[in-house]
C-alpha cells in the first residue's frame, strides 16, 4: 500500500487502558501484544494474552467497549 493510502483512524470513546480492563476481566493473563485497529469494517482494541500455555485474543470496539471477539490461539500461530 503506498504511503498516506492507509485510512486515517478515528478518535476512540475509550482509551486503550479502558480497552484493556474489559479484555482482562474477560481474560485474566498477561497481555502480550496490543493493538488499536480496523477489522471487519470497525475500529477496535486487540489484545494477545497470554494464559498459561495459550493465547486468548480479546477484541473491544473502540467506540462502544463492546467485545467483539473472544477466542484462543493455536500455540505458536501468527496473527
Amino acid at each position: 500500500m503506498p504511503a498516506g493510502a492507509a485510512e486515517k483512524a478515528p478518535k476512540p470513546k475509550l482509551s486503550m487502558d479502558q480497552a484493556k480492563a474489559i479484555a482482562l476481566k474477560l481474560a485474566p493473563g498477561k497481555i502480550k501484544k496490543s493493538e488499536y485497529e480496523k477489522e471487519d469494517g470497525i475500529w477496535r482494541y486487540s489484545f494477545d494474552i497470554e494464559q498459561s500455555k495459550r493465547i486468548h485474543e480479546i477484541g473491544v470496539d473502540a467506540m462502544t467497549g463492546k467485545v467483539v471477539e473472544d477466542a484462543f490461539e493455536a500455540p505458536g500461530a501468527k496473527d
